[in-house]
């Protein structure tokens, strides 16, 4: 048991969690940010794969990492244009072109890798980590959480920034009002579907860097379909957060470190078999769901399009 506590494995652990949990962070801030204004982001797993093929070509002919991380951005944006087209401004059902973007996202992103690479896959260099002085240097957490490449101290920084917007901000309080009372944020001069499909814009551009991160960072290659759910993940988790910015972070870490289990177990000698393995954090959303789903709470407003005329 004492092999459990060590600090190679337990260093492992986080820094298997961060790495995993790190693009699901990145999906599950924007996810929570569409939700509060009323939109539901069920194609944010085909606008994660155009964030990370995109990013990932990118970043290959360029050889600038933030060239790719910024292409993924947009290339989400990009996506998100389609929902906010079709259900922001048409309000057609969201759930129905939510599918829609998912597909498009899975087919077109699957098509350009078999007619771009074939069946070679190019990986990219590592991306060069960051030691914060003084941090770096604490035992287990140093080299786990405190040596970290740029970007995810920028997503750690963004769980503060979603927190401050939506609790104390004019904006914060227009995108509550867009999933709350539609109609009083119409009443008092703002529009709702200008404030929705900013809200999906910055979804898209923020899924999309998670879908990124996972290609330019995390795996250094990019492999059709490879998100494998993270995007159903990160609504969930966003449900379950109810809008506030701590939860958002720990259920996208510990999906991580459920996910990171594996590895970590290996450095201690413990062998279960894949299949198990592949099962557990999905049996912890799961569980999640039977213990929290209850008491949840999700803005009225969410899934209904806003006609101003019908009111």
């Amino acid at each position: 048991m004492s092999d459990f506590l060590t600090a190679s494995f337990l260093s492992a652990l986080i820094f298997g969690g961060i790495l995993t949990g790190m693009p699901l962070l990145f999906a599950s801030i924007g996810e929570t940010i569409s939700q509060r204004s009323g939109v539901l982001g069920m194609g944010i797993e085909g606008i994660m794969l155009a964030g990370a093929y995109f990013g990932f070509a990118i970043t290959l002919y360029s050889g600038h990492f933030w060239l790719g991380l910024v292409s993924s951005i947009g290339a989400g944006m990009l996506m998100a244009l389609i929902v906010v087209l079709f259900c922001v401004r048409l309000g057609m059902d969201q759930i129905v072109v939510g599918i829609g973007v998912l597909i498009f996202g899975e087919g077109v992103t699957s098509v350009l890798q078999r007619a771009q690479f074939g069946t070679t896959y190019p990986r990219l260099e590592e991306l060069a980590s960051v030691k914060i002085p003084g941090l770096s240097s604490i035992p287990v957490l140093g080299s786990s959480v405190f040596t970290q490449p740029w970007i995810v101290y920028i997503g750690f920084a963004l769980v503060g920034v979603l927190y401050w917007i939506l609790n104390f901000t004019n904006v914060g309080l227009n995108i509550r009002a867009a999933g709350e009372k539609p109609e009083a944020l119409d009443a008092s001069g703002t529009s709702v579907i200008f404030t929705r499909g900013m809200a999906v814009l910055v979804a898209g551009g923020l899924a999309g860097l998670g879908g990124g991160y996972m290609s330019i960072v995390g795996a250094g290659i990019f492999v059709p379909f490879m998100t494998k759910g993270i995007g159903f993940i990160a609504i969930v988790i966003a449900m379950l957060a109810r809008g506030k910015a701590v939860w958002v972070i720990t259920g996208s870490f510990l999906f991580g470190i459920s996910v990171s289990l594996t590895t970590s177990l290996q450095l201690v000698g413990v062998e279960i078999a894949q299949d198990l393995v592949n099962m557990i954090p999905f049996i912890a959303v799961l569980a999640a769901l039977i213990i929290f789903a209850r008491g949840n709470y999700l803005p009225a407003a969410l899934c209904l399009p806003y006609n101003r005329e019908a009111r």
